[in-house]
């Protein structure tokens, strides 16, 4: 096998590949990147639950395939200097120059590593990069890390109506997102869930421009942004029934602006930590929220403004939990709805469509807090 590549996009390939390459295993292979050089240039990590494919450019001089370390491969390309690269294997034994650099390092049987599955793609979508990272980035906080419940710790993608939701929930919280979608193939409705992990490298891959193509297959579900791919395995189970989950009709309702809140609790929170745990105390009067909190090492208050009357609500919050909500919701301004001070906050935009949700369980509140 001989090729020669720019450093950069090498560089890029590897570094993207390898966030789907195993820590540890007692495969060898499976700590490595499956180079493969015919008619393109492919680089593959897959660690079993996730594989993640780039095509880089290159000039194929002589075809083959190996496996390489990742973390040695990774850390000889980036420290080449800025030139081609030429990469040259015989027997495994792979030669690797740039400018007056050069690399002679052991590689391993292609064989070896497992073969990325094949995605039967019996439905699909297609929407821009940049629309389904800010979906990823504005619900991905709300995916459970409860185990006991493997199907919350990924998010649902649901598609009808030429439309695309994505779900997530913990049992303390939920995040939605809707958006319009470019283009679908197949049933006119279907949904499926991603584990969390894989969505944070779809995040990280949909980082240019042009639209991603996502399939569903089986068992698997593939997404496809240039010229990269990541496939991950479906979560199986039984998701939130969200609708039903979510509080309609809510008789008290405020309006703010997200981010004069945020700054609001972000002060108050200064004196609570992971030792020093205590719910924030928010009275929701006639124009104004006043936030409150109490810990072992003194008490913090603050006020923000509010349109509307909140009917002296005082309701109990978890900081952080409220701060990830307002932190991603992609509005300026905000309806903060709610039923009673033991029921949940559901956000909503002030203004426009209603294309999030965030809903926050509340903390009762102790006479002492």
């Amino acid at each position: 096998m001989k090729f020669s590549c720019e450093k950069a996009l090498l560089v890029s390939a590897v570094a993207t590949t390898s966030r789907a390459v195993a820590a540890k295993s007692s495969i060898p292979a499976m700590e490595g990147i499956l180079i493969e050089a015919d008619t393109r240039l492919r680089l593959t990590g897959y660690d079993l639950e996730k594989g993640i494919q780039a095509t880089v450019p290159a000039e194929i001089q002589e075809p083959g395939s190996l496996v390489l370390s990742a973390r040695l491969f990774g850390e000889i390309i980036r420290k080449m200097p800025d030139d081609v690269v030429v990469f040259t294997a015989q027997n495994y034994m792979v030669n690797i120059k740039c400018g007056l650099s050069e690399f002679n390092i052991l590689g391993t049987d292609p064989e070896e590593f497992p073969e990325l599955p094949t995605v039967d793609q019996q439905n699909s979508l297609s929407l821009e990069q940049s629309v389904l990272r800010s979906m990823i980035s504005q619900t991905l906080f709300a995916v459970s890390d409860n185990e006991s419940r493997p199907i919350h710790t990924g998010s649902l993608f649901e598609v009808e109506k030429n439309g695309l939701t994505v779900v997530s929930v913990d049992g303390y919280r939920l995040a939605l997102r809707r958006e319009a979608v470019d283009k679908i193939d197949g049933a006119e409705s279907f949904s499926f869930v991603v584990p969390g992990s894989a969505l944070s490298e779809v995040e990280k891959i949909c980082s240019g421009e042009g639209p991603v193509t996502i399939s569903q297959g089986a068992r698997h579900i593939l997404f496809q942004a240039g010229e990269t791919l990541l496939v991950c395995r479906r979560l199986e189970g039984e998701f939130l029934a969200y609708r039903n989950a979510i509080p309609r009709n809510n008789p008290i309702q405020v309006e703010c602006d997200a981010r004069t809140l945020l700054a609001s609790i972000d002060r108050v929170s200064l004196i609570i930590s992971e030792k020093l745990k205590s719910p924030l105390r928010c009275v929701f009067g006639d124009g104004m929220v006043s936030i409150t909190t109490k810990t072992g090492i003194g008490d913090a208050a603050d006020q923000c403004p509010i349109t509307g009357d909140g009917q002296n609500l005082e309701i109990g919050f978890n900081n952080k939990y409220l701060m990830d909500a307002l932190k991603a919701a992609p509005a300026d301004k905000l309806k903060l709805e709610f039923s009673s001070g033991v029921a949940p906050c559901v956000i909503l935009p002030a203004e426009g469509e209603e294309n999030f949700i965030y809903m926050v369980l509340p903390v009762r509140l102790k006479a002492g807090n």
